[in-house]
């Protein structure tokens, strides 16, 4: 965010004494007068002031957008009730009941649902997806059924694997793409590449200020007493130290959706072995379906008796209720699941878990609808460790992980961020130079920071610009952006002084 923070206004410096010479401007000290203390803190602060300063929009937004975000899994409980929800009644149709009831619905000839999730809970509503040529990518048609009187509640477009309903897919893509396509992805993509190296940058001059000023506490909460800019900066530094973590955290997780650095993410992920395990829904090749991994002997003529009629075929409605029976024999034991019919001939169903809130229940099992055997599992408990933490990484950044608690949290640190934007830009406001003609904002720090850095220090900076710019597309471009735009308001600086 912009922070001039750490230089303070003329009037509120500590005096200079008679006897010291003023110090020479930097662009007009001679190469050759030595190495300069605190010149990384020099560095930092004009990084962290021109970052701030050009990248402060894309963060603020994307806070905001974030915030209203963090409620909408609440919002959709109020908005989409009589969807979700239906009165608890003594009896409950089976899945083939409640999947013939929403074909129906839907009619045309409606074809096999592309996924069921059948109700959770007593009072929950069965939902039956259908593809739809006229949705967008990743939509679905989902019709909410009660499951125990077959009354059909509701008829909404749900987005991804999260199922989310059309309020929170609006609010979801205006945070990811101000709902301009891949186009807009690069704001979301900007501002979650800067917000680790802005939130970084403020942590050194923190740091820096910590070792300089007595009054520390007022780098911890804002201080007392204070007017004007000095109230401003420790507003702006106090509540920075308190959401540096959770900004850190935001930063990097919202990078793995992103399409130039998430590609990066994901091409590491894939050298390190670090994937995330699918089901593998091949089904063995001639006779009945064998067994793969510890499927064991699940099969499923001991738990859900004789299939009907017809149970082979994927379009019978009658595997669903028969396909869940067999997962629930190995390792599906939740009621958050969703039942996927094949996408193609000589495909296995899939059961998958899809309890993101902890603790994580994504297991999945591919069955042969044949035999009703499972051909293949995955257990979360089973996944590596950076496949775990991938998971969860994505559930706490969209607030799935500990429900109502969480969200409200995430709600209050992207409103600390925002704030903190908002802050940066009326501390430079409040930074104008009091001369006529008054500038729009306050002046940039002083340049020529590495002019003064020793030639290791150099080398460290620009190869680690490098790293980060190769890493992260949009902030080599970006970083490049500020270099030009420093370089030309130097030179329009120099030109204006040679024509007083």
């Amino acid at each position: 965010m912009p922070t001039t923070v750490l230089v303070a206004p003329e009037s509120e410096r500590a005096p200079r004494r008679p006897h010291r010479p003023a110090r020479e401007p930097a662009l007009t000290r001679p190469s050759g007068s030595g190495r300069r203390r605190g010149w990384f803190g020099a560095l930092l602060l004009r990084l962290h002031f021109y970052a701030g300063l050009l990248v402060g929009p894309f963060i603020l937004v994307a806070a905001v957008t974030g915030a209203l975000y963090a409620l909408t899994p609440a919002l959709e409980q109020v908005v989409y009730r009589d969807a979700l929800h239906a009165p608890v009644t003594d009896t409950r149709l089976s899945l083939a009941e409640q999947v013939d009831i929403a074909r129906d619905h839907v009619g045309d000839g409606a074809a096999t649902p592309s996924a069921v999730r059948p109700a959770p809970e007593p009072g929950d509503t069965t939902r039956v997806m259908f593809a739809d040529d006229r949705l967008g990518e990743s939509e679905s048609r989902a019709v909410f059924v009660d499951p125990g009187t077959g009354e059909v509640r509701g008829d909404l477009t749900a987005y991804g694997t999260s199922g989310a309903l059309p309020l929170r897919t609006w609010v979801e893509q205006l945070h990811g793409s101000l709902h301009l396509g891949d186009v807009g992805r690069l704001y979301s993509e900007l501002a979650a590449s800067w917000l680790g190296i802005v939130a970084l940058a403020g942590l050194g001059l923190w740091l820096r200020r910590i070792r300089r000023t007595r009054a520390a506490t007022d780098l911890v909460r804002p201080a007392r007493g204070r007017t004007g800019y000095r109230r401003l900066f420790t507003w702006h530094a106090s509540v920075g130290i308190w959401v540096l973590l959770g900004a850190l955290f935001l930063s990097a997780t919202g990078i793995t959706w992103s399409q130039h650095g998430g590609g990066n993410v994901d091409t590491l992920r894939a050298a390190l072995d670090w994937r995330t395990p699918a089901v593998d829904t091949r089904l063995p090749d001639g006779g009945p379906a064998g067994h793969e991994g510890h499927a064991g002997h699940e099969g499923s003529a001991g738990h859900v008796g004789h299939p009907p009629a017809g149970v082979g075929g994927a379009a019978d409605a009658a595997l669903f209720d028969a396909v869940l029976a067999a997962s629930q024999a190995v390792n599906v034991d939740t009621g958050l699941v969703e039942i996927r019919p094949p996408a193609e001939p000589g495909t296995a169903w899939v059961v998958q878990e899809i309890q993101r809130s902890y603790p994580t229940e994504v297991d999945a099992v591919a069955v042969d609808p044949g035999s009703l055997r499972v051909v293949h599992r995955v257990d979360f408990a089973e996944f590596p460790v950076a496949a775990k933490l991938a998971r969860w990484g994505i559930d706490a950044h969209m607030g799935s992980l500990f429900g109502l608690p969480h969200q409200l949290a995430l709600f209050v640190l992207a409103a600390g961020i925002a704030a903190m934007v908002v802050l940066g830009y009326l501390m430079w406001w409040k930074r104008r130079p009091t001369r006529e003609p008054r500038p729009l904002g306050g002046t940039p720090p002083r340049r020529g920071a590495l002019r003064g850095a020793p030639w290791w220090g150099i080398g460290v900076v620009l190869a680690g610009a490098a790293l980060v710019a190769w890493w992260l597309p949009l902030v080599g471009w970006t970083l490049a952006g500020f270099v030009l735009i420093d370089v030309l308001l130097g030179f329009a600086g120099r030109r204006t002084a040679r024509t007083r």
